[in-house]
């Protein structure tokens, strides 16, 4: 069984590039038996869903809510 720490690279790289038949089958096997492991593919899922979404939000929103949270007089 790979290490978790060769797993969690694994998930990243994927998220650049292809993974090639056997990494995905290495990978798709230790995620059948490690929590873990699963868990953190998950997340990672999530956080690039959300990176994603907020790139696609309109530069007037980005800013407005950027200023909104300089602003902590009260």
């Amino acid at each position: 069984m790979d290490k978790c720490k060769d797993i969690a690279r694994m998930i990243s790289d994927g998220m650049d590039r292809p993974l090639t038949l056997g990494e995905r089958l290495r990978l798709r096997i230790h995620l059948m038996m490690c929590r873990g492991c699963s868990n953190f593919e998950k997340q990672m899922q999530v956080l690039r869903n959300m990176a994603r979404r907020f790139g696609e939000r309109p530069e007037a929103d980005k800013d407005n809510r950027a200023v909104g949270r300089g602003n902590s007089s009260g």
